[in-house]
């Protein structure tokens, strides 16, 4: 059956937005020839991306206004804005554990949950998700969008494996 996996960053005080919702801070501490592409590794064994309105807002007006990051994955946008999907894109008002429990049950590669917080909530509260990517930035925000909010039980995870490159931390953890 397909995973459902968080592979997110987040600031060492726990945001994963400063509070107007920017995302700037997302670097390690020194250049760019520091950093390990994990997203790469990461993504061979996705094929679809789950996200909520304000993220999907988010990477097309700043991230990546140009083009569509996401090319061959196929993405879920949870929102109740009127948008006409695309091959690519299905924009949704369907609710997120829902969806996902169907999505699960169909062939193909794990499924990637890659923001907001509300969304993340929703399928936790559910304990929907399998694996949590969460690389630490090192930064402390003070306010802004926390990654956890608040949820119904604790959940027990498993540490599977943990580096570091550029002054980032990268855990990864599996649910029990």
């Amino acid at each position: 059956m397909r995973k459902v996996v968080l592979f997110i960053a987040m600031s060492l005080d726990g945001y994963i937005a400063d509070s107007h919702g920017g995302i700037e801070w997302l670097n390690g501490q020194g250049n760019d020839d520091e950093n390990m592409n994990t997203y790469s590794e990461f993504a061979k064994n996705i094929d679809t991306v789950l996200m909520g309105w304000n993220t999907y807002h988010q990477v097309v007006t700043e991230l990546s206004p140009t083009e569509w990051v996401y090319g061959d994955l196929t993405a879920y946008v949870f929102t109740h804005n009127k948008s006409y999907s695309t091959k690519q894109i299905c924009f949704t008002d369907e609710d997120p554990t829902d969806l996902l429990k169907i999505l699960k049950g169909q062939k193909g590669k794990d499924i990637w949950i890659c923001g907001g917080a509300n969304l993340i909530g929703q399928l936790m509260g559910e304990n929907m998700v399998d694996m949590y990517y969460i690389s630490i930035i090192p930064v402390l925000l003070g306010g802004g969008i926390r990654l956890f909010g608040d949820f119904p039980k604790q959940q027990e995870l498993r540490l599977v494996k943990t580096q570091s490159y550029n002054g980032i931390v990268e855990l990864i953890y599996e649910r029990k």
